[in-house]
């Protein structure tokens, strides 16, 4: 099955209490697509970059068979850039900069080949972007969304609107709790689907991830690591694994959801081990198989 992503690609820099890197690769976009690559292909992305995008970066993605035909590359532009400091708690970070650069004009294109698409990702990009893609789509049978604190107080009333159009909405326990005005995670995400979307996906960090439908209330635990480098794309990971298990499985019932839940877990729990995209630089499906068990071993017991 098809999978079309659409979000930002960025040039980052991340400190954190284990170290520093400067000029790394990073973006909803990039973090999603590289994701889902280990379940789908290929993975057809949509964003835009400057000519300070490095050529290595492209071959990145064109090694992981993402098609490219969507990326919009802007010479005489800088590619949106982002700076960030993790505290002790990685939960807690500063952001030191963002230059919004060629993104702040960001104007999704869809390639009329990516057009028939049968499932789509929506990184946390402005509702109204988000909205303007799936015009371009020709009835995608499953959309996934993601949003940011940042469009639910800047732009509420669009981000209700796109929230009509998601099958799935993807964010975290504080967006939720901030969306709804509900500090339990069950009543937000139950409001949540009042908006629109019919399956919630609330992720909580290192306390994994609650699923909500309509039948269902699923609660993933995270993977129990002990060396965490950079939590920066996680969440993007996250989504990535989750939409490319069900793409790879064209299968949306409850049950394959949890599953889809777990994988995306599986693939944020490696994201983290290393800074920026490195630790899929070797990454093998093999070893995503290994840690899937191990997530369902960690959360089983008998009745006893």
């Amino acid at each position: 099955m098809s999978l079309l992503v659409v979000g930002s690609l960025a040039i980052d820099t991340i400190e954190t209490p284990f170290g520093k890197v400067e000029n790394v690769l990073g973006g909803s976009a990039t973090y999603i697509s590289i994701a889902a690559s280990y379940f789908v292909t290929p993975v057809r992305l949509v964003g835009v970059v400057g000519g300070d995008f490095k050529k290595e970066y492209i071959k990145f993605l064109e090694d992981r068979e993402i098609d490219l035909e969507g990326l919009q590359i802007i010479q005489d532009g800088k590619t949106f850039r982002w700076g960030g400091r993790y505290h002790y708690d990685l939960n807690v970070r500063d952001t030191l900069f963002t230059d919004l650069n060629v993104f702040q004009h960001f104007n999704p294109v869809i390639p009329a080949s990516f057009k028939k698409t049968t499932y789509v990702c929506l990184g946390n990009i402005d509702p109204i972007l988000q909205r303007n893609v799936l015009e371009q789509i020709e009835k995608p049978r499953l959309v996934v969304g993601d949003t940011m604190n940042f469009w639910i107080t800047g732009k509420n009333s669009e981000l209700k609107k796109t929230l009509k159009l998601l099958d799935v909405i993807i964010l975290n326990e504080a967006e939720a709790r901030e969306l709804t005005n509900e500090p339990n995670l069950i009543r937000a995400g139950k409001a949540i689907m009042e908006l629109g979307p019919r399956i919630v996906v609330i992720k909580k960090g290192e306390h994994g991830a609650l699923l909500i439908t309509a039948n269902t209330i699923f609660s993933a635990p995270a993977y129990p690591l002990e060396n965490i480098y950079d939590p920066t794309g996680a969440g993007d990971s996250f989504a990535g694994g989750f939409i490319g298990w069900i793409a790879k499985t064209d299968d949306i019932s409850d049950d394959n959801l949890k599953r889809a839940v777990v994988h995306g877990s599986t693939l944020a729990s490696f994201c983290v081990e290393r800074f920026s995209l490195d630790r899929f630089k070797d990454l093998t499906y093999f070893e995503i198989l290994d840690r899937f068990r191990e997530f369902r071993e960690i959360s089983k017991f008998d009745e006893g």
